[in-house]
């Protein structure tokens, strides 16, 4: 118990939610894919087995990934963003068409699938955290400060809008709101929502008179137009879903006693808030678990404002909201309160890289915890270096470089 102690740094809330929340989604997955079972010949352990090895996979990149300083993950952004890009371009061009919708690569041998879009998040919202340290000496100018920092938000959100419209305005709005922390003038940030709301606008007027230019054109209308209008037949999803919740009431079921499994749409996915608090109830599942995601954006917030180096507070703040507020998308859809998006609910919902991803995210949020709670370890390495190099030698590092490691 004391190695395992030794070997666990950073939040220790943090590392104690994600597990609760890993624990919990095996339960709830396995409770929810008896229909799912059936239709692939009925074996329900093929698919645990299969959710319980991606989630052990994704807690052992987590743990690997947190004991990485934060200043590798600044470097590596600049290429992880040049990496997304082109595998979103590919996505779009040869992607797995599902649904009239290119969003995963065929992963060969493994016979699973990879959502590009997932390791774009990430690489975006590295590289932007990388570029306002660099250029925080000069946001005032839009030309020297700004724009470096605009156009890869624009070039990869641009990327996945065809395919999946929820992520790319999700992202472009957490980047928004880094630049905003990260020190951008409100001008610009206004300037830049205004440009935002325009290009919707546009967007919509080309569909409208072309639906053929962008293939989920339709589908994009179709829900908005569905969630506004509550008596449409395309909000069938979420009556069910509104059944599966009053069904739960208040206190729990409990496990396996959901009947939504076998008419809800996707329980173990995009539904699966509402098949929780079915077996669990309103308090124990609905409450339960938009508490345990406000615990976690709570400690990412105070990693963030006690992290000594600006790259790494910016960083936490970008992947916790990316996280946090995925996860409040998918609820309110749930409850309809929100348009319906297809966003899975992270770390609980049945998944594949997704969980790897959602991981690996958690786990760089924990790499700079450990610069606020473990902070004697970065002592003694500095100390070590110092030890070895007696004489500080001059080198040709930039300001901006020094920067985007500070």
């Amino acid at each position: 118990m004391q190695d395992l102690k030794k070997a666990i740094k950073g939040d220790r809330v943090i590392w104690a939610v994600t597990i609760i929340l890993s624990l919990f989604s095996i339960l709830a997955v396995y409770s929810s894919i008896s229909t799912l079972a059936v239709q692939a010949g009925g074996n329900t352990f093929k698919f645990l087995f299969k959710h319980t090895l991606m989630i052990a996979a994704g807690l052992s990149v987590m743990f690997l990934v947190h004991k990485i300083n934060i200043k590798y993950f600044s470097k590596l952004s600049i290429f992880m963003i040049w990496i997304a890009g082109l595998l979103l371009l590919f996505t779009l061009l040869f992607g797995a068409d599902i649904n009239n919708a290119k969003r995963w690569i065929e992963l060969p041998l493994v016979n699973m699938t990879f959502q590009t879009s997932d390791f774009a998040k990430i690489a975006l919202i590295l590289y932007v955290a990388r570029m306002l340290t660099v250029k925080r000496t000069v946001l005032h100018s839009f030309k020297e400060g700004v724009l470096p920092v605009l156009m890869p938000i624009v070039v990869i959100c641009g990327l996945i809008l065809p395919a999946d419209f929820s992520t790319a305005a999700m992202l472009a709005a957490i980047c928004l709101l880094m630049m905003f922390i990260g020190g951008v003038p409100g001008k610009y940030i206004f300037s830049i929502i205004g440009l935002g709301l325009v290009s919707i606008a546009l967007i919509y007027m080309i569909g409208k008179t072309a639906p053929d230019v962008f293939d989920r054109f339709g589908t994009w209308v179709n829900r908005i137009e569905s969630f506004m209008d509550k008596e449409s037949d395309g909000n069938y999803q979420i009556e069910y879903a509104q059944v599966a919740i009053h069904e739960g009431g208040v206190f729990p079921n409990g496990p396996g006693s959901g009947s939504s499994r076998n008419f809800l749409p996707h329980p173990y996915s995009d539904m699966i808030f509402a098949f929780v608090i079915e077996e669990y109830g309103s308090v124990f599942g609905g409450l339960g678990l938009v508490l345990l995601y406000l615990i976690l954006l709570f400690r990412s917030i105070k990693t963030a404002t006690r992290c000594p180096k600006h790259f790494g507070g910016l960083m936490v703040l970008g992947l916790s909201l990316m996280l946090v507020i995925q996860a409040m998308i998918n609820m309110a859809v749930a409850v309809n309160l929100f348009p319906t998006t297809g966003q899975p609910l992270p770390l609980v919902s049945m998944g594949g890289t997704s969980i790897i991803f959602t991981c690996l995210a958690i786990g760089m949020v924990l790499s700079a915890s450990r610069m606020v709670y473990n902070p004697e370890e970065f002592e003694e390495t500095k100390s070590n270096k110092n030890q070895k190099n007696p004489v500080k030698k001059t080198t040709d590092k930039t300001e901006e470089e020094e920067y985007a490691v500070a």
